[in-house]
């Protein structure tokens, strides 16, 4: 039965092209499963009913996993259950009509736009190589609402200074091309100017933004050093994400079409998109046109919901 686990995955990561992060949540999901099934004496998948998995489901709510892991659990064990199907490793599928659980979906959180123009500020207090290459990474994020993981992922090549453009590589390896006129590309030259070449070891790692080894800098390695940007803004609840949702409701505040803003997230669904209207219920934000970012109208904090 690890066999066609291990296949399955396979099938997750050559074929459909699925994220790093994402195969590990499959992987984490599907062996708890597995172990279950196991227990309960399953000799093969094709001997897996109905009444075990709701089972396996009653056992997660008796341990009190979260709604949104069981809802995960079973689009895990839906699809796996599918792939097992198409390879005509069992005749009928157990999991048809089988009912996910209802998740609440909260609305994401965003930070003001004077908020965001302090914690772009914030770099520049820090002395050396690093609060240039801070500032860049910031403004980068910001401006295009890219995802952490498709910033760290990201090559001296992947920028285009002359055209204002950044290539970035999606999920399932979809690429999209952002722009970074104004502000990110002014900081993204200055750090690549002054400051990547210090903090480069041997100028041989072709990633843009370096630790302090000179080697790429890490999802866990930014997070740390937006960390310790919020703290001192007194944004203890800020992360990584935060940065994205307020990019998506700046941008809708600021009356860009709802499909332009899914084309810059990289959402495959423009449902996924549709959340940021119920946050983005404020028009009151000007455009900044030389920092290509919103501006205050009247010096006046815009509040958004969270």
């Amino acid at each position: 039965m690890q066999q066609q686990l291990e296949q399955f995955l396979a099938y997750l990561t050559v074929e459909r092209g699925l994220t790093g992060n994402t195969i590990a949540a499959y992987r984490t999901d599907l062996d708890q499963f597995v172990t279950f099934i196991v227990e309960r004496n399953a000799g093969s998948w094709s001997s897996v009913s109905r009444d075990d998995l709701l089972a396996f489901l009653l056992f997660l709510k008796e341990k009190r996993y979260a709604t949104s892991t069981i809802a995960r659990r079973t689009a895990a064990i839906k699809s796996f259950f599918e792939y097992l199907q198409g390879q005509h490793i069992i005749a009928t599928n157990p999991t048809e009509n089988l009912d996910s659980p209802k998740v609440d979906r909260f609305l994401p959180k965003a930070i003001t736009v004077a908020q965001v123009d302090e914690l772009l500020e914030l770099p520049l207090t820090t002395s050396g190589p690093e609060g240039l290459r801070d500032k860049a990474m910031l403004e980068v994020l910001y401006a295009t609402g890219m995802r952490v993981s498709e910033l760290v992922a990201l090559d001296v090549q992947d920028v285009d200074l002359n055209s204002h453009q950044i290539r970035c590589l999606g999920k399932a390896n979809k690429e999209r091309s952002l722009p970074i006129a104004g502000s990110p590309s002014t900081a993204l030259e200055e750090y690549l100017d002054m400051a990547r070449g210090q903090i480069s070891r041997n100028g041989g790692d072709p990633a843009l933004f370096l630790n302090h080894r000179g080697k790429r800098l890490t999802r866990q390695g930014f997070w740390l050093i937006l960390k310790g940007y919020a703290e001192r803004l007194g944004l203890s609840d800020l992360t990584p994400h935060t940065l994205r949702h307020s990019f998506a409701t700046h941008m809708l505040n600021r009356g860009r079409d709802l499909r332009e803003v899914q084309e810059l997230l990289g959402h495959a669904s423009i449902s996924t998109t549709q959340i940021y209207t119920q946050v983005s219920n404020d028009r009151s934000v000007k455009y900044d046109q030389a920092a290509q970012r919103p501006k205050i109208a009247d010096a006046a904090e815009v509040e958004f919901s969270a």
